[in-house]
């Protein structure tokens, strides 16, 4: 068991920022609960209000720089049931997907899903989200909870005009009173899950999907995927056997599963140089900025049928004036998002995220400059509260990333 230590009070700070910008995204109402909020509590978890839901930031048994350890050591449990969870059904429902997005859906194999975004139509990002294509006839997705309410109607209007031209699609958005959510993250991650079912996982590979009984319950869907640059998986889970689900992870004798909350989430994500949508991307920023080309995929990019593409084809020919990059601090506390990044006494650059990293030590952030300096190696000042502070500019992801690809 790792010992618990106090959280500092500079990732306390940077993680409660995080929240409020997020928050900020979500709906005004009254936070919502997951089906699994009484367990938190019953655990010590520390709720706060993220996205619109009540989640816990840590728990008491263990700090979040703890919590981040254990997770690249371990295996730890996130319960990411604030997401939107979705299924587009039909024969068209793949043309009418990717209408809003860059993915090639059509060029997936079955039961495999892609990173991919929604774009304006100025070619900037509305969301982040991974598509499943299960079948010809069938996606599930999962995109951002902060985004919950612009992109269940981007995407329902997009099947309303589909259906109006007689089109077979329709849309099923999960809710979570009845479908959880948890991300399984670790080295021992996939054991755990393992042990819990008869399905054989050696070869089941990042970005694969299938549905499988776990420890007794039927019909989960099982992704190999997440947000922490480790191997995992999330499995969507009948909201009423999440936690018997989540209680046989934590017992499993096959991985030493702690629960995690959402300050060691996203460290780890920002140490797998891994964006969070309304920090790091946005409306304003295009993928090939953003460090995101790759999701512009190559027959996309050929018929330049989706939302933003002539902004977005013209930065992949002829760039662009500012780049995301790593940052990774010489001295001094972590930069907040926001901080501006200087060269010769100029601003040529802005953080996004930034936070201590228990994994390497030292504190790393990611932002943009102008393009000329993106440069790794090149030496930049960051101004946190009125005072300069050395740092360079850095490859990323920080960290060696552990996804399980056929490829190993």
């Amino acid at each position: 068991m790792i010992t618990s230590r106090i959280l500092p009070r500079t990732t306390r700070s940077l993680f409660t920022k995080s929240v409020r910008a997020l928050s900020a995204n979500a709906t005004t109402t009254a936070p919502e609960k997951t089906s699994l909020y009484d367990f938190h509590v019953a655990n010590n978890g520390k709720m706060v209000d993220f996205a619109g839901y009540l989640l816990p930031v840590q728990y008491a048994n263990l700090s979040i720089t703890a919590s981040h350890l254990h997770t690249r050591k371990h295996a730890s449990i996130f319960d990411v049931s604030h997401m939107l969870q979705t299924y587009i059904h039909g024969k068209d429902a793949i043309n009418c997907f990717e209408q809003l997005c860059t993915a090639d859906i059509h060029g997936l194999p079955e039961n495999v899903g892609t990173l991919t975004v929604f774009t304006n139509a100025t070619g900037g990002i509305l969301d982040d989200l991974i598509v499943t294509k299960v079948r010809s006839d069938l996606l599930y997705v999962v995109s951002n909870a902060a985004m919950k309410v612009s992109d269940k109607a981007l995407i329902q209007n997009a099947v309303d005009q589909y259906q109006k031209s007689k089109k077979d699609v329709s849309v099923e958005f999960l809710d979570p009173s009845d479908r959880a959510l948890i991300a399984v993250q670790g080295p021992e991650a996939m054991k755990a899950v393992q042990g819990l079912t008869k399905r054989p996982l050696d070869k089941f590979y990042f970005m694969q999907t299938m549905t499988a009984d776990i420890a007794g319950v039927s019909d989960c869907r099982v992704t190999r995927c997440g947000y922490t640059g480790e191997d995992g998986c999330e499995i969507s889970i009948s909201a009423d056997r999440a936690s018997h689900v989540v209680e046989n992870l934590l017992g499993s004798k096959l991985g030493h599963v702690e629960l995690a909350g959402l300050g060691a989430r996203d460290s780890l994500r920002l140490e797998a140089g891994l964006c969070l949508y309304g920090s790091d991307i946005g409306e304003t920023t295009k993928p090939v900025e953003s460090g995101l080309a790759w999701l512009v995929a190559k027959r996309r990019r050929e018929e330049g049928n989706f939302p933003g593409a002539t902004a977005v084809l013209d930065q992949l020919k002829n760039g662009c004036k500012q780049r995301r990059v790593g940052i990774k601090m010489a001295n001094g506390p972590p930069a907040r998002h926001g901080a501006e990044i200087f060269k010769d006494g100029k601003v040529i650059g802005t953080v996004t995220s930034g936070c201590p990293s228990p994994s390497i030590g030292g504190n790393v952030a990611m932002g943009y400059v102008l393009d000329e300096f993106k440069g790794v190696g090149q030496k930049v000042d960051v101004n946190i509260r009125n005072k300069m502070y050395g740092a360079e500019i850095a490859k990323m992801p920080f960290i060696k990333t552990n996804y399980f690809t056929d490829k190993k």
